[in-house]
């Protein structure tokens, strides 16, 4: 496994979490998710809600390694965790019906990361 090059006390605090439930839990899902987030900045996606609708069905789970946008429509509730989300695209997901997580909260409600998604 890759070093913590991150200097963002929270995105450090985020890869030491994914690290921490791979270990225990033995779930690749955990180990590509900290691999995607630690990288450089400019490497990391920025995801719309219209992508989300696009690639997502009605309660599904998803984590984006980075920030979720406001552009476009979200027309079926889906749990989004993320690095970072828009002021735009939290109001659009609680609209659909959906939840907004930050990945922490993903890992201790999903710690087997099943049916979890990566969208980005």
């Amino acid at each position: 496994m890759r070093e913590i090059t991150a200097t963002n006390p929270m995105i450090r605090r985020v890869v030491i979490a994914l690290r921490r439930a791979y270990r225990q839990h033995h779930v690749r899902l955990w180990r590509d998710l900290m691999e995607r987030i630690n990288v450089p900045k400019r490497r990391r996606v920025a995801v719309n809600v219209s992508r989300i609708n696009r690639y997502t069905s009605a309660n599904d789970i998803v984590v984006v390694p980075g920030k979720v946008l406001g552009a476009g429509v979200l027309e079926h509730p889906v749990t989004v965790a993320a690095l970072w989300f828009s002021k735009s695209a939290r109001e659009k997901i609680a609209k659909a019906g959906g939840r907004s997580l930050s990945i922490e909260e993903l890992i201790a409600e999903h710690p087997s990361g099943s049916n979890v998604k990566i969208i980005g």
